[in-house]
C-alpha cells in the first residue's frame, strides 16, 4: 500500500468516525483516489462527469480525449473502480450529456450505460429525462432545440439495495366523501363502480359479488386512511391502462380471471416519475465553474438511495453541489476533484451554508 492510500484510508476511517455532517473534500485525480479507497466503503455515489468536447475545465482531466471512444473507456474504468468501493446495498447515479459531431449525435450518455451493463454488471433501474425546461439559443436550421438530458440510476444487485420510497413521495392523491359516497380523485365514487358491477353483462354472478367485496374493501380501507385513493377496472367498461394482452399486462391477466382488478393509490403519495422538470443551475451566480449540475437534481437520488447513517460519494464535485445537498439533509459525504480551485470554492460554499442555517 503507497504512502498516498494510507493517507486516504486514515482520513476517511477518521471521517467515518466523526459526528460532523461537514464535507471532506479531496483533491487529486479521481481514479487514483478510488483505487486508494477500501471496498464497499461508501453508501450512494451521484455524479456529473465532464463532457466531452465540450468545455475547458481547470487542470484538464476527462473530457479533453482525442475522440468519444478514448472518453468513454476512461469514465468506465473510473465507474469500474467506483463498483468495487460502493458498498453491496449501493446505488450509483449518473448524469451525463450528450455531444455532436460533425452533426452527428453521438449517443454517448447510453454508449456508457451500455457499456456499464454488459461490460460490468451493473443493474439499471431508472433512465430519468432531466427536462431542463429552458436551454440556450440554438441557431441550427434542421434539428430540434436539445433540452433535456439523461440520468441514470444504476445498482449492483437487482434486489435489497437500500432504496427509502417514502422519502420522496408527492403529495398523494385523495378520496373524499360526497353525500356519505366514496368519490376517487378522479371523480368516480364507489356508487358508480357498483352500479356498474350490478349492471355488466360481462361478469358472471361469482365474480359480480367478488368485485363487490372487493370494492367495499377497498372503500373501508380508504375510510380508514389506509388508501389514498383508487381506480376499479370492470371487464366490459374499463380497459387495462397499458394493454390489453395478458402476455404483457398483469391487469390484463386479473381482468381475464377475475373480471376486475383494483389500482390503490399509496396513503403516503406517488412516486416521482422518471422525468424531472428541474431549471439550469444559474451560473452567474457561480463563480469559475460554469457547467454546475442544479441542487435539485441530487435531493431525490440522496433522499431515496442513501440511508441516514451513509456516505455520498461525488468523484468530480467540482464546486460541490452534491456535498452542499447531502449535508442539507444530514449525510456525510465525500468529494473529489482535480481542480484545487474547485475544492477551495467548494469548501467555501459549504461553511457558507453552515453559517446561513445557525
Amino acid at each position: 500500500m503507497t504512502s498516498q492510500s494510507k493517507t486516504i484510508r486514515l482520513e476517511l476511517d477518521s471521517y467515518k468516525k466523526s459526528t460532523s455532517y461537514a464535507p471532506l473534500f479531496m483533491q487529486g485525480d479521481c481514479l487514483k483516489v478510488l483505487k486508494s479507497m477500501p471496498d464497499q466503503s461508501i453508501d450512494m455515489c451521484i455524479t456529473s462527469p465532464p463532457y466531452w468536447g465540450q468545455r475547458q475545465y481547470e487542470n484538464g482531466g476527462i473530457g479533453l480525449e482525442k475522440n468519444h471512444k478514448e472518453y468513454i473507456k476512461d469514465l468506465c474504468d473510473i465507474f469500474l473502480e467506483l463498483k468495487r468501493v460502493l458498498k453491496d446495498e449501493g446505488s450509483f447515479w449518473l448524469n451525463v450529456g450528450d455531444t455532436y459531431k460533425n452533426k452527428a449525435l453521438l449517443g454517448i450518455p447510453w454508449r456508457i450505460a451500455f457499456e456499464l451493463i454488459d461490460e460490468q454488471g451493473w443493474i439499471l433501474r431508472n433512465s430519468v429525462i432531466w427536462n431542463k425546461v429552458k436551454g440556450a439559443p440554438d441557431n441550427s436550421k434542421d434539428k430540434l432545440r436539445n433540452i433535456h438530458e439523461n440520468v441514470f440510476h444504476f445498482v449492483k444487485k437487482s434486489k435489497g439495495y437500500y432504496y427509502n420510497a417514502d422519502a420522496v413521495r408527492k403529495k398523494p392523491r385523495e378520496a373524499k366523501v360526497e353525500n356519505g359516497a366514496v368519490v376517487s380523485a378522479t371523480g368516480v365514487s364507489g356508487v358508480r363502480y357498483k352500479r356498474q358491477i350490478e349492471l355488466s353483462t360481462d361478469l358472471n354472478m361469482e365474480e359480480k359479488k367478488n368485485a363487490l367485496n372487493a370494492l367495499d374493501e377497498t372503500l373501508e380501507k380508504i375510510s380508514r386512511g389506509e388508501l389514498s385513493d383508487f381506480r376499479m377496472i370492470i371487464r366490459g367498461q374499463q380497459r387495462a391502462t397499458h394493454s390489453d394482452s395478458e402476455k404483457v399486462s398483469g391487469r390484463a391477466k386479473e381482468l381475464r380471471d377475475k373480471g376486475f382488478c383494483i389500482l390503490r393509490y399509496h396513503p403516503k403519495g406517488s412516486k416521482p416519475s422518471d422525468v424531472w422538470d428541474i431549471l439550469p443551475e444559474d451560473t452567474q451566480k457561480r463563480k469559475k465553474h460554469y457547467a454546475a449540475y442544479p441542487e435539485d437534481l441530487c435531493k431525490i437520488p440522496i433522499l431515496a438511495t442513501c440511508p441516514p447513517d451513509g456516505i455520498v460519494f461525488d468523484p468530480f464535485c467540482g464546486t460541490g453541489t452534491t456535498m452542499l445537498v447531502a449535508k442539507s439533509f444530514n449525510r456525510k459525504s465525500i468529494g473529489v476533484d482535480l481542480s484545487k480551485e474547485y475544492i477551495e470554492l467548494a469548501e467555501e460554499r459549504c461553511s457558507e451554508w453552515h453559517q446561513q442555517t445557525i
